[in-house]
């Protein structure tokens, strides 16, 4: 019981870290193209100022709820997928380092090559994130002793990739329906025009990820052709953003685009359910809740402890979106 509990935990705790950091990746990838002049982009990097290190949170929470709860699972991953975290952690560094440093110095080539670095720091993360859960469902080689075996390149292949592409896509597609809600004028109307672009190619490239979920991975075959209401109504969802945006409604656009975000994180980990990393060399090495969790007094006491400060932080952190929620523009006082 409690191993279900702690993975529907990790669960909402990842799902907490896509939606919310899906945006601020999606900026900072917008941030050289929808910026034209210095001002503007500072306008986009303010957007997201004062929310997108309190997003990060979320991941460094979830691997430390996983390390803690399902060590087995922890150390198999992070050892397994460590180049992908690794890269993953130098464009988490290097981004947060842009943001500090950009404004720092007047001279124009310092603060595009910041630019730069926030763009690849926001993009390689999600393209990594799609690699990772896309051998996740697919299956890893993994021995005996729970230890992987491949290397890098075995992670890499045209379903990681485009896993990888959908998630960057869809976060692009996030990312430009909150600055549509976020900035005013000339700015707001080219994050709408993306969007529009982005919806697109995200339907598009989503769809041809699903079709080759089909052959790559046992989700269909465990839950049948047609896998639930979790999947069709995170399809659904991504689709009618097109119409809000015809109609003008940014918001409720933004709202899919994080109703289809969350929806598919749930489906990822429903397709695992109650595995955490399939082996593809023997069904019976694969890692599941219960042959990766921690003894039953440490679940109980994290229990307790998850149940009385986890409310507080997300009190705290909705209080922090509440106080930013005004519009930005080129008018305004920026923090530089």
């Amino acid at each position: 019981m409690l191993e279900t509990l702690w993975f529907v935990l990790i669960t909402v705790l990842f799902v907490g870290f896509f939606f919310l950091e899906g945006f601020d990746f999606g900026v900072g990838m917008l941030t050289p193209f929808l910026g034209k002049t210095d001002t503007e982009r500072r306008v986009l990097i303010n957007a997201i100022g004062p929310v997108w290190d309190g997003n990060e949170v979320w991941f460094i929470t979830a691997g430390g709820a996983m390390f803690a709860a399902f060590p087995g699972w922890y150390a198999t991953l992070f050892s397994g997928f460590y180049m992908a975290l690794f890269l993953m952690l130098i464009a988490l560094i290097g981004r947060g380092v842009a943001f500090e440093f950009r404004s720092k110095l007047p001279n124009t080539k310092w603060r595009q090559t910041w630019d730069w670095i926030i763009f690849f720091g926001s993009l390689l993360p999600p393209l990594l994130w799609g690699v990772a859960l896309a051998n996740l469902m697919k299956g890893v080689p993994i021995d005996a002793k729970t230890n992987y075996v491949g290397t890098f390149w075995d992670l890499i292949s045209p379903f990681s990739v485009m896993a990888g592409i959908s998630i960057v896509l869809l976060f692009l597609l996030h990312g430009a329906l909150y600055l549509a809600l976020k900035t005013e004028g000339e700015l707001r109307e080219r994050a709408r025009q993306a969007a529009k672009r982005f919806g697109a190619w995200a339907s598009a490239v989503l769809l041809l990820f699903v079709l080759l979920c089909y052959f790559q991975t046992d989700m269909f075959t465990r839950d049948g052709i047609i896998p639930g209401m979790v999947p069709l109504t995170a399809g659904m969802a991504l689709l009618s953003v097109h119409f809000f945006l015809k109609a003008g409604r940014d918001g409720w656009g933004f709202i899919m685009t994080g109703l289809t975000i969350t929806l598919s994180t749930i489906t990822v980990f429903m397709s695992l359910f109650p595995r955490v990393m399939i082996s593809s060399l023997n069904p019976e090495w694969t890692l599941t809740i219960y042959n990766t969790a921690s003894n039953t007094y440490t679940l109980k006491v994290m229990t307790i402890i998850a149940l009385t400060t986890v409310p507080l932080v997300i009190a705290y952190q909705a209080w922090t979106y509440w106080v930013f929620r005004k519009r930005i523009s080129v008018k305004d006082h920026l923090e530089y």
